[in-house]
């Protein structure tokens, strides 16, 4: 409805969704909430366990259940839904956003996420799933030891990450993506500090993690966890990989949910002359 010329009203508060791959009951999602509490109107839709590594799978969505959770004083609507993290955006955007949404937030995450294997992560899927309908999102994501990927500890302080998050959403809620940019994937060094500098990057084409291949008990070979297995000496330069691991920088890789390959046709001619 337009409002009438000269009236006083003040525009309604943007709606925030946050959300992650962790669960509902992840102290990353706790520090994500206290930090952009203030920004406008907070509504939380999370997993309701632990979903890492879920990529941006859909499935079958439980009914939402309403979750208890305050953040500088203040009671926030959050809820738990039984469902992959795409999926928890989606009933964040379609059954318990009152009102269009702002800006999707997800994390933030136990782990970095790094060059092309971002399409396995939950956290990265939430936003490419939130920037489907048309809503600017931000995957965010704390470097950690692979110990904690799949654990609630309170041994990570995510008070520097949570601080990277409230600045780039305040900007990003006054200030159009960059040209192209559907979804903004930020990385922060474990040991960032408050003025520790932030760097536009692109996805690193090297293999960031790799599966632990180990004996079972029959002789055979199994894949047992992962690790990180990087050659940071031929790292490209713009990197993701590269600003976290070599110069210890805040990545800002912007993605899009376009696909598809830059190649012209004239570089492609006689390609499928088959």
């Amino acid at each position: 409805m337009t409002r009438p010329t000269g009236s006083s009203q003040p525009e309604p508060a943007p709606l925030i969704l946050l959300t992650n791959d962790d669960g509902i009951a992840s102290p990353g999602l706790r520090a994500l909430v206290e930090a952009v509490a203030d920004l406008g109107e907070v509504l939380v839709v999370a997993p309701r366990h632990q979903q890492s590594s879920t990529g941006r799978a859909l499935g079958r969505v439980g009914p939402l259940q309403r979750e208890a959770l305050a953040a500088n004083g203040h009671r926030v609507m959050a809820y738990s839904v039984e469902a992959t993290p795409a999926s928890a955006v989606r009933a964040g955007i379609l059954l318990a956003a009152r009102r269009p949404v702002s800006l999707v937030i997800a994390g933030i995450n136990y782990g970095e996420n790094m060059g092309t294997g971002v399409t396995v992560s939950g956290t990265v899927g939430c936003a490419i799933e939130a920037a489907s309908y048309g809503i600017p999102s931000i995957a965010i994501s704390l470097e950690t030891d692979a110990e904690h990927h799949f654990s609630y500890s309170e041994v990570v302080d995510f008070t520097v990450a949570a601080a990277v998050a409230c600045r780039l959403a305040r900007h990003a809620l006054s200030h159009p993506f960059p040209g192209g940019a559907d979804v903004l994937k930020v990385d922060v060094p474990s040991d960032a500090a408050l003025d520790t500098p932030w760097r536009l990057t692109r996805l690193t084409r090297q293999r960031y993690y790799e599966p632990a291949v180990t004996a079972g008990p029959d002789g055979l070979p199994r894949l047992s966890g992962y690790y990180r297995h990087v050659d940071a000496t031929t790292l490209e330069l713009d990197s993701d990989a590269h600003a976290l691991l070599v110069d210890r920088v805040v990545s800002v890789c912007p993605l899009t949910i376009d696909l598809s390959a830059g190649f012209t046709r004239e570089g492609a001619d006689g390609w499928l002359d088959l």
